[in-house]
């Protein structure tokens, strides 16, 4: 699953946020029962692998100059909840990019 979300940010901007509001990930999760790992493995590239209620999703994202690219692989056992995890990592990955010091660029 790839969901690209668009930005008016330098790269710099949009990994300050990233990495200052990675804690709050399993926020995002529906059910906010998740445990979250993230690491950096370069600089425009955050990997992250989320495991809840005995599934993991794991994925990377990718900081682009006007988008962030979010891959994830669900396991075959959530692809039913494909459009519904979309939606919440769509949701997820603006709040994370969006606050007062600046703005995401709306679809």
């Amino acid at each position: 699953m790839r969901i690209a979300i668009p930005h008016e940010l330098t790269r710099e901007e949009v990994r300050r946020r990233m990495a200052g509001s990675s804690d709050q990930l399993k926020d995002y999760v529906p059910g906010g029962m998740a445990d979250v790992e993230t690491d950096w493995p370069n600089e425009d590239r955050m990997r992250l692998s989320v495991a809840a209620m005995g599934q993991e999703v794991t994925g990377h994202v990718d900081i682009e100059d006007a988008q962030v690219v979010f891959n994830v692989t669900l396991p075959p056992a959530l692809s039913f909840f494909g459009p519904m995890i979309e939606k919440a990592i769509h949701k997820g990955g603006t709040k994370m990019l969006d606050h007062r010091s600046g703005r995401v660029a709306e679809d």
